[in-house]
Parts: C-alpha cells; structure tokens; sequence
C-alpha cells in the first residue's frame, strides 16, 4: 500500500526539482505522461513518505525503477545502489553527450541501465527536444 503524499509536499518536491526529472532530467512539459513523485527508497524497503525520501521522476523513470534501490554495475559485477537525489549530485555519476546520458560511476551506471535512459525511443524524444533548445533544461 502506498502512503498518501499530501499537496503541500507534492509541491514541496516539484519546485525543489523546478518541474524537472531528477533521474533523467526531463522537464515535466516536455514528456507525454508527465512526473511523478517518487520514493527513493519505497515503502515496501522501508522508505518513508517525508521530503529526503521523495523525488520528481517522469514516468518512464518512475515506471522502469518500480521499487527498486539498485542493480548489479556490470563493470563491477557487484550490487550497486541508484542514484539518490537527494544525497547524490547527478554530475558526479553522470554526463550527457549530446543527449545521451553517460555513466561516469558504477552508481551512474546502474542507475541507466535499468532506468533504461538511452532506450532508442527515448533518445530520440531527447534529440527532438534538443533540436528546440529544450533539452537540457537550463538548470
């Protein structure tokens, strides 16, 4: 079951994250299905429904990650967590090139493999933004 995430703190987390995916970077304008708030860590892990737990993810973040908290990195072949928006800078584990996102992290990396960033219809949704200055968002 699923707590109940007030208005006040949907606010709250939107504007921290300027209406912008946390994990992908996606600005929630510019995605068909729009953002979500999500638990970093869900409840069924023992996350709680307060404001450190919680992050804006697009749909198609929110949906690949489910209840997830990590991935086996393929270049460590060890369980390594997601990355976490609220203690993590997305820079340090990740870059964009272009409008592909690279990991730069074991972290980075198993936080896109199964969040499934560079998926080719998600590149190519990138790739139109960009060509209308809308990716990256500016922020």
């Amino acid at each position: 079951m699923t707590s109940y995430v007030s208005a006040d703190l949907r606010n709250l987390v939107t504007a921290r994250a300027r209406g912008v995916c946390e994990y992908c970077l996606i600005h929630e304008h510019d995605t068909y299905l729009a953002c979500q708030v999500d638990h970093i860590i869900a409840e069924k892990h023992q996350g709680q429904t307060e404001a450190g737990n919680l992050a804006y993810a697009c749909t198609c973040c929110n949906r690949a990650k489910g209840s997830d908290v990590g991935a086996i990195a393929q270049t460590t072949a060890e369980f390594t967590r997601f990355f976490n928006p609220r203690s993590d800078r997305w820079a340090d584990h990740c870059e964009l090139r272009g409008v592909e996102v690279v990991a730069r992290t074991p972290i980075g990396e198993a936080t896109a493999m199964v969040l499934r960033f560079n998926d080719s219809e998600r590149l190519l949704e990138r790739t139109a933004l960009a060509s209308i200055g809308r990716y990256p968002p500016e922020h």
